[in-house]
């Protein structure tokens, strides 16, 4: 559908072709969906691994508190000092009733996290979610009779 002449034969009548449009359209949303689940990994953390693994829910109605193996904590994606992490929390989580989770990396000193987790409790927050892994070997087992 590019050009097409008048009555006369004189003038063109030019209309616009979308079909390159939409291509395009279509690559760029095809990058941005594969990308965007790269861009939300937060910080790197090996989840210690359990049978039973419940998925985190989507949506922003919850935060996540990381311990990464080196002990420093995260809320998402930004960093925060022990001394500040009560402050934070109850500005974050208790202010705007959100669920909170842990993850810990599985090197982090279990000392380390339940003085974490008595922070947590100590601001009021009684529903904590833990985030591990599914294991592997659990994963490839057949169920036996």
């Amino acid at each position: 559908m590019g050009m097409s002449l008048q009555k006369g034969g004189r003038g063109y009548m030019a209309e616009i072709n979308v079909t390159p449009f939409v291509d395009v359209m279509l690559v760029l949303l095809i990058i941005f969906m594969v990308t965007a689940p790269m861009l939300t990994q937060g910080v790197d953390v090996d989840l210690p691994k359990t049978r039973t693994v419940r998925t985190l829910p989507a949506g922003s109605d919850h935060l996540v508190l990381t311990i990464n193996k080196d002990g420093g904590i995260f809320l998402d994606e930004y960093s925060v000092p022990f001394d500040d992490l009560r402050q934070h929390l109850m500005n974050l989580v208790v202010a705007q009733k959100k669920q909170l989770y842990l993850r810990a990396d599985k090197d982090v000193p279990y000392g380390t996290v339940v003085k974490v987790m008595g922070e947590i409790k100590s601001v009021g927050i009684e529903k904590l979610g833990l985030v591990a892994e599914s294991s592997d070997a659990d994963k490839n087992k057949t169920p036996q009779n």
